[in-house]
This record gives C-alpha cells, structure tokens and sequence, in this order.
C-alpha cells in the first residue's frame, strides 16, 4: 500500500476509535516526554530504542524544513518563530525539532477547544466520505442547515436569523460591508481606533489598529472614518480616567464625526469590537455600545459587531455583546466557530438581508460542508462539555495570578494594567520610549518588554502573544484548559517577567 495511503488509514483509524469518554484510541507508538536536554522547554521521543544517529537525522530534517519554508514562503508572512509544527494534541503543541509546548496562543484563539479536539476531528472526518464540496451556490447541504440551527439559539439578540458563511474573518468583513451598503443604500463607514478587522483591502481600510497592515497598499477602499475608543492609553489620559469620562469623549467625537466629516445620510454603517483585538485586548464599556446603538436607530445607521476574536465563548459568554444587551444589526462570526477548520459568518436579520440582490453574495468554498460539520460538533461540545463553565473557573484563577504578580514588589510599577474579561486577558507594561506625556511612561522600564517576555516564555516551553502598538501580551489559552495547565502557564509568565525585569 503506498505510504500516503497506509498513513490516512491510520489517521481515520485512530480518528473512528475515538470512544464516549472523548479520548482517541490508536495503535501508534506513545510518546514519552523527557527532558533530555539541557533546554528549558519539553523534548519528545519515541519510547522505542534511537540511536544518536537517528536523533540527529531528525533534527536536521526538521532544520531542512525550516530552510526551505525560508526560502520560499513570501516574506510578507510573519512567524513568531523559526519552526516547523507537526502535532496539536489539547493544550499543547508539538514542533518537528522535538519541543512540545503549552500553547496560550490557540492558533491566535481558534482553536478555542484545544487542538484536535476528539468530537470535532471526528465530524469533520465523518463528513469527508460523504461530501467535502457543496457549494452554497449550486445548493443547500444538512452540515450549513444544521449550524444555522445549532446557533439559532445562541445568538445575543432573537432577531439575528438570517446567516451567509464564508471562509476568513476577513471575508465575513468584507460581506458585511457590502451587505451595509446595499441595504442602506449609502456609502461610508464608520470604524473605531485601535480595532482590526483583516489584512482584504475593505477590511484593512476599517483596520485602525497598526500601520503595518496597509503601509504601501495606498490607496484603500474610500469613504473610512475613525473615532477614538474608550481607551485611556490611545486618549492619552490616566488608567485611573473614569469609564463614564472615557465614554463621553468618544461619544462626542461620535457626533464630531456625523457633523463635520460624514452626515448621516451618507453613513452606512459603524463598525466596532466590543473587545479590541490586535488593538491591545480591551472591552468596550457598556455605555459605549448602547451609545453606538442609539446614535445608529436615530440615524437609520447599522451597527456591525466583530466577534472574530471575542466570540465563542472566549469572553465568558457566547458572545461578548451580550454583556450590554445591545442588539447588533450584523454580527460577523469566525476563529472559534469552528476550531481550526476555515469558516466565518455573517449573522442579520431577514428584514434586512430580503434587501440584498441574489447573486451579491457568495465564494468558491463558502460555508464548506467540512468545516460547518466541525462547527456543528463545535456547538454540541460547548454545551456537553459546560465550557463557558470552565471559563469562568479559569478566568478567575488567572486574574488571581496576574494581580499576584503585579504586586510582588519586584515588578512594581512595570505592569501598569491587567484588563480582559473571561480567557481574553492582557496584561500592558510600561515603557520608556514614547513621549513624556505618555500615561504608560515608566523611565526606568525595560525596553520592548512585552516581546522579551513573549520570547523568554517560549523558552521556557509557553506560546504566548503580545498585541497592539503598546507593550501588551496577551491571554488566549484553550477555554477546556485544566487548571493544572493554567497554573504552569502562570507560572512561566510570572518567571519570564521577573527575569527580564532584573536584566533591564
């Protein structure tokens, strides 16, 4: 049988086997997990008998690899590091060189279960001998009807019914933003400082949150506006700046805004996360979205929520908007939905997307039947498995660690704010490099702080992220993460952090 072939069976084999208590069986050798070497992070091996030889044939195979994605991956991508990732298995990662690692980064929170989680990789698996390609303008397919029933439910607001799934968050943007225009028949947007909404030329010009995403892509799409978010650091006021205060002065720029730039009448849409993402992990207030809410109904102006990042669950709630009770009039959906398997939406109500022109709508692999099947089993597993529960648990564990740490006097004043809600958390050091009237001024900080301390706990066998402009790292673990993991996590970061301190 040729390799590929004997290699899938195997896969599907061990993917069948899976029984009710949720854990793949399979017939593969283990793995034992050994510190055999004078590194900080965990080496794999197999238990069988290796020669030195072989160890080493492996490792230059995987540096082999490693050169040759150099070489020909277009540099525009980015990487946080040189390596080649072989196995997800839960909460941990496993790369080709051998290191296995606790991963706090979920493929930058996809994959919101864990990697390969058992229910999901079975459906998924399932679904593939039976049809992988349905497209969604030829006909329906059960795994598309059968989400759309599955979230019905769950939605923060009864009148969003009416669902289009594409593939990327970004394209799910890019759909909203057509939807907006056509529906209303108007052109501008309105779009928020700080926040991020995809690299596709529409998303990137409502993406506020770095330069790097549009520098020499100029010009993009027309008829973008930003106002600031209540978000003391962008405003340049104190942490300590009331939310009431912060509130009104976005609110008014709001009005500025409609007044002086982009009357009503040619406004289609605002556009907001109600947690900046890339934009440094920080909720929007309450107050703030039934703002944006109410200048939209007086305004006949709709409100699209991102929840590409916050949704699913990774804030504590299905969806973060549920904690103001507002109503968007689109919610764009993606990362989490369905764990690692491509897949985005984009949720209205029918009043609304009755308006739009058949045919406006659509893409090659759209609502792929194998991803909506993994979301499917996605949404079962939510529910079978009290994952919102275990959120709650951990969020508060975690929040415990950070607060700890921050007032071991050995950090000080290096960790100016600890913010986020549910397994979406961050953690904003000071700086010594921006102006003198910057809040986040500490002169005796530590440059780049936040990098340093992302690469020294992938050393120490952690992925995690840092975000936004500011010196921020970020908190995106697995929302089924054991608190026994949660805690060797904590512990890393709190080490990495005072290490990197005492260096300067």
């Amino acid at each position: 049988m040729p390799l590929l072939n004997r290699v899938s069976t195997t896969c599907a084999r061990a993917i069948r086997s899976t029984g009710s208590s949720g854990v793949t069986k399979c017939s593969v050798s283990p793995l034992i997990i050994k510190n055999d070497h004078a590194r900080p992070y965990e080496r794999v091996v197999s238990a069988g008998s290796k020669s030195k030889s072989q160890s080493r044939a492996m490792a230059t195979s995987a540096d082999s690899l490693v050169a040759f994605g150099q070489q020909h991956v277009t540099r525009g991508l980015g990487r946080l590091t040189e390596a080649v990732m072989a196995k997800g298995e839960g909460s941990y990662v496993t790369f080709e060189d051998g290191r296995r690692m606790l991963d706090f980064s979920c493929g930058i929170g996809v994959t919101n279960l864990g990697h390969c989680h058992p229910k999901v990789s079975k459906a998924a698996a399932d679904q593939c001998v039976n049809i992988v390609h349905a497209q969604c303008s030829i006909s329906f397919h059960g795994p598309y009807l059968r989400l759309i029933e599955k979230l019905l439910p769950i939605m923060p607001d009864p009148s969003l019914d009416s669902f289009f799934f594409w593939n990327s968050g970004s394209e799910a943007i890019e759909a909203s933003l057509k939807m907006a225009r056509q529906i209303t028949g108007r052109q501008n947007i309105i779009a928020m400082q700080g926040g991020y909404h995809g690299r596709t030329f529409g998303a990137m010009a409502v993406t506020k949150s770095k330069t790097v995403y549009s520098e020499g892509f100029f010009p993009l799409m027309p008829g973008v506006f930003a106002i600031p978010f209540p978000y003391w650091h962008q405003l340049g006021l104190p942490i300590n700046t009331s939310e009431e205060e912060l509130v009104r002065f976005s609110l008014y720029q709001l009005d500025l805004v409609l007044k002086q730039q982009t009357a009503p009448r040619d406004t289609a849409a605002i556009i907001v996360e109600p947690v900046l993402g890339e934009g440094g992990y920080v909720p929007a207030p309450a107050s703030f979205l039934k703002g944006l809410r109410t200048v939209c109904d007086k305004h006949g102006i709709l409100l699209i929520v991102d929840e590409v990042q916050s949704g699913f669950g990774r804030t504590g709630k299905y969806f973060n908007v549920e904690y103001s009770s507002v109503r968007p009039d689109i919610l764009i959906i993606a990362k989490g939905l369905a764990n690692g398997f491509p897949l985005s939406g984009v949720v209205s109500r029918k009043e609304l997307t009755d308006k739009l022109v058949p045919g406006s709508m659509g893409g090659t692999y759209a609502g792929n039947a194998v991803s909506c099947a993994a979301a499917v089993a996605v949404a079962n597993a939510f529910r079978e498995e009290k994952v919102l529960d275990n959120v709650s648990a951990r969020s508060s564990e975690l929040l415990t660690s950070l607060k700890s740490l921050h007032d071991d006097p050995e950090v000080g004043s290096m960790v100016v704010d600890i913010r986020g809600q549910g397994l979406m958390i961050a953690v904003e050091f000071a700086s010594p490099l921006y102006s003198s009237t910057d809040p986040a001024l500490v002169s005796s900080a530590p440059k780049s702080l936040a990098s340093r301390v992302a690469k020294r706990c992938m050393e120490k066998g952690l992925l995690i992220l840092t975000t936004s402009i500011y010196e921020v790292i970020r908190f995106i673990p697995p929302l089924n993460i054991s608190q026994g993991d949660l805690q060797k996590g904590c512990q890393i970061f709190a080490e990495s952090v005072k290490e990197v301190i005492r260096e300067g």
